[in-house]
């Protein structure tokens, strides 16, 4: 076995056929039963082959999705032997292992499969170190382990920022995310703006509340909230302005019901109130408390992206 740092990799191995993925990203939740690994690809558009072929290959991957370089698997944290075959099942992953404050994934593929599980991973930014157990190319089976931090994911919706004369919440949430990533390091990796109920009568114009996710160290995360509360309260110009944080995987299904209501009617804050407080959700009130409403709306689609944008209410043009 051959063990590697990214500076090390760089140096001993420059050839040709080696292309460094941009950065991985390892998060998990206090559970600690799954593993959310984000890998930016190396191609422009990335790569649906890898997505594929990890599916069909390994029984430890739950979800695998592409958007844009961005892939994404939700891996349970286990150990299988995969069984590797040309064109169907190519590659996958064979072990993802929690140890401590690092996160070991353990990459198994054929021929060019095989040289990025070390050696395009390994260059990675946020790879601490690389196992090479196998080095792979051509027509050889090609194994290794990239070693990265563990990191938490921070969930946060938040709503009610601009006033009918000016602003906009999904640029300014967009611009408080980028602030924060630029001056603490906190990785700021999802931002998606969520239609509600087009015909809400206190709407500013188009009734949409925003998903702000991070992925942070577990001794981060207050940090990063009170500087979102704080961040907020400082450029908002709403005095309803409220948000969400949540930190597991799995959405409850309860809040996921009542995000799906909240794009079809008109939602109650005693509702939402109650609902957070059953669901263990965090609430922080920044300027008042209505943005809470949408704010809850947005974690509740947070696993549901075919609703994201779906539009129902009455067209009235």
């Amino acid at each position: 076995m051959e063990i590697l740092t990214p500076s090390q990799l760089k140096e001993k191995y420059d050839d040709d056929w080696i292309t460094p993925y941009e950065e991985i990203i390892t998060i998990t939740d206090e559970k600690e039963e799954k593993i959310e690994l984000i890998e930016y690809h190396p191609c422009p558009i990335g790569s649906d082959w890898m997505i594929t072929q990890y599916k069909q290959t390994s029984p430890l991957i739950l979800d695998a999705k592409r958007d844009g370089n961005k892939h994404t698997y939700i891996v349970k944290n286990d150990k299988v032997e995969l069984t590797l075959k040309p064109s169907y099942q190519a590659a996958g992953i064979s072990e993802a292992q929690i140890d401590g404050d690092e996160i070991k994934i353990v990459h198994t593929g054929l021929a060019g499969a095989g040289v990025g599980a070390a050696f395009c991973r390994g260059k990675a930014k946020g790879v601490k170190r690389v196992e090479i157990y196998e080095k792979g190319g051509g027509s050889k089976v090609g194994k290794a382990a990239v070693i990265t931090p563990k990191y938490k994911k921070v969930i946060i919706g938040l709503d009610d920022t601009d006033i009918p004369t000016e602003g906009a919440t999904w640029t300014l949430a967009n611009n408080v995310a980028n602030e924060i990533q630029n001056e603490k390091g906190y990785r700021y990796l999802e931002h998606i703006t969520c239609q509600l109920f087009p015909d809400n009568p206190n709407k500013t114009k188009n009734c949409v509340s925003i998903i702000l996710v991070f992925a942070v160290k577990e001794d981060e995360v207050e940090d990063l909230i009170t500087l979102m509360r704080e961040k907020l309260h400082e450029k908002t110009l709403s005095d309803s302005t409220a948000f969400v944080v949540y930190d597991k995987f799995d959405i409850p299904e309860d809040i996921e019901k009542y995000a799906i209501e909240a794009k079809q009617s008109m939602k109650s804050l005693e509702e939402a109130q109650k609902l957070a407080e059953e669901n263990n959700i965090r609430v922080e009130y920044v300027t008042g408390k209505g943005g809470l409403i949408g704010a809850l709306a947005a974690l509740g689609l947070y696993n549901q992206p075919e609703e994201y944008a779906k539009v129902y209410g009455r067209n009235k043009d």
